[in-house]
């Protein structure tokens, strides 16, 4: 069974998708894999070089990624050509993770930014993990330490809550405590777990 797993930023994802791999789920973490097809070496890099220029590069060789970030944030056209480099890569690498996993297994794509990507159709099920706007303002500030104007200007630029809402077919509300969100986390497993034996 495919499962796309998504949330805005700072509302949680990233335990939610921890307590289903400890389920067994098998995980496909996409921002993971859209920072290895870019890794030293891959033909990723060389044609982000290519397309943007070898000041991109660390010393090292490395992508400096908060210098591409600038290159790309708020220029559309250049943000959609690093897309078109990095998107068919990481679904390339999705395809052969999904392919690997064991029969019968859960496999969970978590996509941040499914909403955006318009492939939420392609899943048998899309988890949703939902937090007000303002509670996701106030974990960037209180943990990591974000400017309010800077947490603000991040949750702008992604999907709006109701863009994520319309396409989940479970929604985990991630407002209470832990143990909250694992008993829903350990219900949507067994739930899904069942449809797809």
């Amino acid at each position: 069974m495919r499962v796309g797993l998504t949330g805005g930023i700072a509302s949680g994802k990233s335990t939610v998708s921890a307590m289903l791999e400890e389920h067994g789920a098998v995980i496909i973490d996409g921002d993971k894999l859209a920072r290895e097809v870019v890794e030293r070496g891959t033909p990723g890099l060389a044609a982000v070089v290519e397309a943007f220029g070898a000041e991109l590069l660390t010393p090292e060789g490395d992508l400096d990624r908060p210098a591409l970030g600038k290159v790309v944030f708020g220029d559309e056209a250049r943000r959609k050509v690093l897309e078109g480099i990095v998107h068919p890569l990481v679904f390339e690498r999705y395809a052969a993770l999904e392919a690997s996993a064991p029969a019968g297994a859960l496999v969970v794509h978590d996509i941040p930014l499914l909403a955006e990507s318009g492939r939420a159709d392609t899943f048998d099920a899309v988890l949703v993990v939902d937090v007000p706007v303002e509670t996701q303002v106030q974990r960037l500030v209180d943990d990591r330490g974000m400017e309010r104007a800077d947490a603000e200007a991040r949750i702008a630029a992604q999907a709006t809550r109701e863009q994520r809402l319309a396409i989940a077919t479970h929604v985990l509300d991630n407002t209470g405590t832990l143990a909250d969100l694992r008993s829903r986390v350990d219900a949507i497993y067994a739930e899904l777990t069942a449809v797809g034996s």
